[in-house]
């Protein structure tokens, strides 16, 4: 069987995710390997949880890596913080809403959902009329819900769940590196994240962070954690301080690809960063409106980073998508569950923010439009 070496083609990754990953980062991925617990990667291991903790802009200890993309972060936090019976109260006006529900009603959970048409936010009114005369286990939000382009009022929402008595869990995959995500400040007590969106880090990791208070309640559980392998008492023996007892085999390369990721976001700051994306995100619209074309989350609450635009009426959309991968090498997303058909996901994220990719999409949207 002789089988040619793959060479994927050269894209400009304008979806919902992977965002194009920085040259440094992919070099970082070709360095040579080490063992899991060779003192150099524990030494990175080390600086790998500091620079999160940069990002994340928190102080929590246990913050860390989890091996798997952003579903895994998802189910990282509610295995580990709900058990069989518990109350959760979630936020759902998009996919990662709903995915949200099907991982806590996994985990036993009886979940009460607060629903917003998609393409619009998450009230906090609606909150806290669900959590009147209830005291949930957890509130559960996704801050930028990629499937629509709308970023949710955290901290509205995060002083409501604390005043029930509930931790406080968000979805944070695409928002962070590329707008602000103030873990500390708003009250979080759990979040997730991932690697291919605004870290411009290749698919495989989900960085997570839990609160002193979120630990507090995973050390009083009832129960074991229902996941081995995402058991935060176990991975801590791996990712604390101290003595390292093997857990599982880290994936090596990925780590190399996550901090060299952290330090360009640190290089470039945080601020700036935020800056770029929100930069780029109103040139792109300008340049939107002029072919007459529309954000169509609602407006004061879209995302910087994805951008989900109405396709007009009569316009075949995936056939739009087909032309601008085939003849310019660009790939968009296309909508998902109501907005199907009638979006296209349009990502800036990361390396992947650039006034030249903005001009380069609109000029290709331009032509077949």
């Amino acid at each position: 069987m002789n089988l040619e070496t793959f060479t994927p083609p050269e894209r400009i990754l304008l979806g919902p995710g992977p965002s194009d990953v920085p040259p440094s980062v992919l070099a970082a991925m070709s360095r040579p390997l080490v063992g899991h617990l060779d003192p150099s990667f524990v030494d990175m291991m080390e600086e790998i949880k500091s620079m999160l903790r940069k990002v994340f802009l928190t102080e929590n200890e246990m913050t860390f890596p989890v091996s798997g993309t952003g579903s895994a972060g998802m189910e990282f936090c509610f295995a580990n913080l709900i058990e069989p019976g518990d109350e959760v109260v979630i936020g759902v006006n998009g996919v990662f809403g709903l995915r949200m529900v099907e991982v806590a009603e996994r985990c036993g959970a009886s979940v009460v959902q607060v629903k917003s048409e998609w393409g619009s936010i998450l009230d906090p009114a609606q909150i806290s009329d669900a959590l009147m005369n209830r005291s949930p286990k957890l509130v559960a939000v996704v801050h930028a819900e990629t499937s629509t382009g709308v970023l949710n009022p955290i901290q509205e929402i995060s002083k409501l769940a604390h005043r029930a008595g509930s931790l406080m869990l968000i979805d944070t995959v695409t928002s962070l590196g590329g707008c602000p995500v103030r873990i500390d400040d708003w009250g979080i007590d759990a979040a997730y994240s991932g690697t291919q969106k605004c870290l411009s880090c290749p698919p495989g990791l989900s960085p997570v962070t839990l609160s002193d208070r979120a630990i507090d309640v995973v050390k009083s559980r009832k129960s074991r954690v229902q996941s081995w392998y995402l058991d935060v008492s176990l991975l801590a023996n791996y990712w604390g301080e101290g003595a390292r007892a093997y857990h599982h085999t880290a994936p090596i390369t990925m780590n190399y690809a996550l901090h060299e990721s952290l330090r360009l976001v640190l290089e470039e700051g945080l601020a700036e960063r935020w800056d770029r994306h929100e930069a780029n995100h109103i040139k792109l619209k300008k340049g939107l409106s002029e072919l007459k074309l529309f954000i169509a989350s609602q407006e004061g609450h879209q995302l910087w980073q994805l951008n989900a635009v109405t396709v007009p009426a009569g316009t075949d959309e995936a056939e739009v998508r087909k032309s601008l991968l085939s003849d310019s090498g660009i790939e968009i997303g296309a909508g998902l569950g109501p907005f199907a058909g009638k979006v296209w996901r349009i990502g800036l994220m990361g390396y992947s923010s650039s006034e030249e990719n903005v001009d380069k999409v609109i000029s290709a949207l331009k032509g077949l439009l």
